[in-house]
């Protein structure tokens, strides 16, 4: 029996919990897994190495990559290694980067192709499925935000960089791409075109989710692809998100691509509060709420692998 394969979309600590998550699942179900990694990061090592060298910012793929590696205490290891980050106050040059930002720099430059430059890294890794970019080349993120400035709450601003998004005070209105029609990630496209899932969430929702649906491209494929869809809901609102309900999550969703339905919405128990609001909003989307424990038991709006992992059997495993 050919394995499942799915594709999980989002960018950083969100699809690293997801793909874990995933992980976890290989127990039970053969799946094969894609990760598609958003490309608008403008902060930290990833903003230095996209502003001095340009190219892909390397971060979001980095996390991507280590959460697949492979479980040989020498590429653990090596996993360890792409997570260290060079100490310091910004003295020196490397002050701040991760390592594995600077090999994925230097094998984007040296192979001049960011999908080879990922496989590479994945066989470093000994990865247990694939990470591709949303896009080949870097994208700007901007959003139109309401009261980004707490003295004038009514006024509406421009606010650009991913970075700034994901910290802004204000309510986000509306998210656009610069260029504003990115090109897709052609492997990307084909992944979603023969994927039996594929999974949204969890992870910041205007700089880490949304951005994939705003690559025409990659929009047109996930709309056409045969494959179920999921959708992982947050386990706290995040600055971005500030005011936005867990309804307005699904909400915004279909606001940027209508003609997106959805088959399940995973969300935790306790985070949803009273389920109503948000089994109407997944039923809006065609989809059925599906409510498990998945959260870690220290109280932290963080996912716990296993239990992710254990709430996505049943779902995953289910006939149509």
């Amino acid at each position: 029996m050919a394995a499942t394969k799915v594709v999980a979309f989002g960018g950083g600590h969100g699809l690293s919990a997801s793909l874990r998550a995933l992980r976890h699942c290989t127990g039970e179900l053969d799946l094969d897994i894609t990760a598609v990694v958003t490309v608008g990061d403008d902060g930290g090592s990833s903003g230095r190495l996209r502003a001095e060298r340009g190219g892909l910012p390397p971060g979001d793929l980095r996390q991507a990559l280590v959460a697949l590696a492979g479980d040989h205490p020498a590429t653990r290891r090596s996993a360890g290694l792409f997570q260290h980050r060079f100490a310091g106050d910004g003295g020196d040059g490397l002050a701040g980067h991760a390592v594995g930002n600077l090999v994925l720099c230097g094998l984007m430059e040296q192979l001049g192709d960011p999908v080879a430059a990922l496989e590479h890294a994945g066989a470093m890794l000994d990865a247990v499925g694939r990470v591709l970019p949303m896009s080949p080349q870097p994208v700007g993120i901007e959003a139109r935000v309401r009261g980004a400035d707490p003295e004038r709450p009514g006024e509406v601003r421009t606010v650009r960089g991913q970075h700034q998004v994901a910290v802004t005070t204000g309510r986000v209105e509306s998210l656009r791409l610069t260029p504003d029609a990115p090109v897709a990630c052609a492997e990307a496209v084909d992944a979603v075109g023969g994927a039996d899932w594929l999974i949204f969430g969890p992870g910041s929702w205007y700089t880490s989710v949304l951005p994939h649906l705003l690559v025409p491209g990659l929009a047109a494929a996930i709309v056409a692809s045969p494959a179920r869809r999921l959708v992982t809901l947050n386990l706290a609102a995040e600055k971005e998100t500030l005011g936005l309900s867990v309804a307005d999550h699904l909400a915004a969703l279909h606001w940027y691509l209508p003609q997106l339905t959805v088959d399940f919405v995973l969300a935790d128990s306790k985070a949803v509060g009273d389920p109503e609001p948000v089994a109407r909003a997944a039923e809006s989307l065609g989809a059925r709420l599906v409510l498990a424990p998945v959260a870690v038991d220290d109280g932290s709006a963080r996912h716990d692998p296993a239990a992710l992992g254990a709430a996505l059997v049943p779902v995953l495993g289910a006939d149509r």
